[in-house]
Parts: structure tokens; C-alpha cells; sequence
């Protein structure tokens, strides 16, 4: 049965492009040549002189006390945001996963209305609401602004989680982004789990190991190799959540494009390099987990 098993699992992470045939690349052609003409009418029906150097110009021009250019200040920023969000969404997803596939009420009840409530949700309403109702009132009486004032950083501890000043907003934004993502990650997880034949169970029973031993050394491995695609989308969509805590003044990649944006005038160039970043990014991601879905699924 567990041959069986993994031979299945390979069929269901086999590697993208085997299956590419003529249609799709006719499809492909088609979309290409469909969007150089889109181009072209832009060109002539759009009366816009671009501007690109001066985008470029203001792209590295560094602050007023030479720090980093504003705008790979707000990157940076996305990038910590997303990659710690990424730790929280994974660490709480997989814990909410775990106790709303338990047969323990006292586990079920309480990740099921988590995952329920986030799900269904906008994002946007959920960071409002989480944003003004909780992490506004909490922040401030916990004493983080009176310690970020004493603390002092090494150069790489600073570049990691940035200046002490924007802790607060950086907290927020990863807090939002991290539960909604954990809510996603929670139900890849579940079921996983539920997809784990129940011979394996048993026979991981039958050797008398714990149920924490059971979970981790045996069906937990198993399981990430149906969870890695979904997980991997669920990341995906994480880092362009991000855009969003630019509504609560996060300074993030999105707040700092709409503000270079305003200020310069050069609103299609900026808003052109902001979408090639995040581009860049999620492809980056995607290159990455699918190399460690391959390796996994080789196993």
C-alpha cells in the first residue's frame, strides 16, 4: 500500500511542462500576439511621453541623510512582512490544521471558528477590524514603544527586521497577513491529514509509538507532499497580501509606490516597477517551492 502511495504522490507532483502540447502553444502564440497589438494601440492612442529615466532617477536616489532609497525601503519592508508571515502562517496553520482534524471538541470548536471567521472574511475588513479594534488598543499599553527607544541594533539585525521606530506598523502588518494566511494554511493541512490512508495510522499505532511520535515522524512527511502545491499557492497569495496593510500606513511596497507616485507625477512608470517587484518576487517564490516539491516528490 505504501508503494502504492508514493507512486501516486509522484504522479501528483510530477514537474510542469511534460504535458504541454500544440494547443498550448497555439494558446500561447495567440495571447502574445494579442497583447503586442493591445501594445501598440496604447502607443499610438495614448498620448504619454514616458519617462523612464527620471523613474530610474528617483528610483535610487537615496534619502536626505543618505539611507536606503525610498523606494527599496518599502521592499525591504514587504519582503519582511512576507517572509515573517510566512513563519506565523505556517506555524499557526499547521496548529489550527492539526487540532481541527483531532477528534478533541475542545481543539475542534475553537479552530474551527477561527478558520470559519477568517475564511470568510474580506481581507480588507478583517485588517481593519484587527487593526483598529485590537492591534491600535494593544500595541501602545504594552510598553514596545517606551523598550524600542532603548534598544539598539547591529547593521544586520537592522536590515533584517528594519528600524526600531517602525516595529509597531511592521507588527501589525505581519500579524494581519499571517492570520489570514494561517487560516488557508490550516484547512491545506486538515486535509492532508484527512488524506493519509488510514493504514498508515494504524500501522504506525501498532508499533506502540505516541500519537505526537505518530504525527511527526510518520504521517506529517507523508502529508507534506500533498500539502507542498497548495502551500505553495497559499504563499503565493501571502506575499500580494502585503499590499493591503498599505491602508493602515504600513510603509510597505505599495504605500511607498502610491507616494512616489503622487509626488513625481510619474504614475504609470512607478506603478510598472511596483508590479515588475512583486512579479519578481512571487516568481522567485514559486521557482523556489517548486524545486523543494520536486526534490520531495523524488523521495
Amino acid at each position: 500500500m505504501l508503494v502504492a502511495f508514493k507512486h501516486t504522490i509522484r504522479r501528483i507532483v510530477r514537474k510542469p511542462f511534460h504535458n504541454i502540447n500544440w494547443l498550448d502553444g497555439v494558446i500561447a502564440l495567440s495571447l502574445l500576439l494579442a497583447g503586442l497589438w493591445l501594445a501598440s494601440r496604447l502607443h499610438i492612442g495614448v498620448a504619454y511621453q514616458w519617462r523612464w529615466h527620471q523613474a530610474f532617477d528617483l528610483l535610487f536616489t537615496p534619502g536626505p541623510h543618505g539611507e536606503l532609497p525610498y523606494f527599496f525601503s518599502g521592499l525591504f519592508t514587504t519582503l519582511r512582512i512576507a517572509l515573517l508571515g510566512m513563519v506565523l502562517a505556517l506555524l499557526l496553520g499547521t496548529a489550527l490544521g492539526v487540532a481541527a482534524f483531532s477528534r478533541s471538541p475542545w481543539l475542534v470548536m475553537p479552530a474551527t471558528l477561527f478558520i470559519q471567521l477568517i475564511r470568510n472574511l474580506p481581507p480588507l475588513v478583517f485588517i481593519f477590524i484587527f487593526y483598529f479594534f485590537i492591534a491600535s488598543q494593544l500595541l501602545p499599553t504594552s510598553g514596545l514603544s517606551r523598550w524600542l527607544g532603548t534598544v539598539s541594533l547591529s547593521p544586520w539585525q537592522e536590515a533584517l527586521f528594519g528600524p526600531p521606530a517602525r516595529w509597531e506598523n511592521l507588527i501589525s502588518g505581519t500579524l494581519c497577513v499571517g492570520m489570514i494566511s494561517a487560516a488557508f494554511v490550516a484547512e491545506i493541512v486538515r486535509a492532508g491529514l484527512a488524506a493519509i490512508p488510514r493504514g498508515q495510522w494504524e500501522a504506525a499505532q501498532s508499533l506502540g509509538l505516541s500519537p505526537w511520535v505518530r504525527l511527526r515522524h510518520v504521517i506529517l512527511p507523508q502529508a507534506m507532499l500533498l500539502m507542498l502545491p497548495p502551500l505553495t499557492g497559499q504563499l503565493i497569495a501571502l506575499v500580494k497580501d502585503t499590499a493591503i496593510v498599505s491602508l493602515i500606513s504600513v510603509q510597505e511596497l505599495t504605500f511607498v509606490g502610491t507616494e512616489m507616485a503622487n509626488s513625481s507625477g510619474l504614475v504609470y512608470e512607478i506603478w510598472l516597477l511596483v508590479a515588475a517587484a512583486y512579479l519578481l518576487i512571487c516568481l522567485s517564490l514559486f521557482v523556489l517551492l517548486s524545486r523543494l516539491e520536486s526534490r520531495q516528490g523524488a523521495h
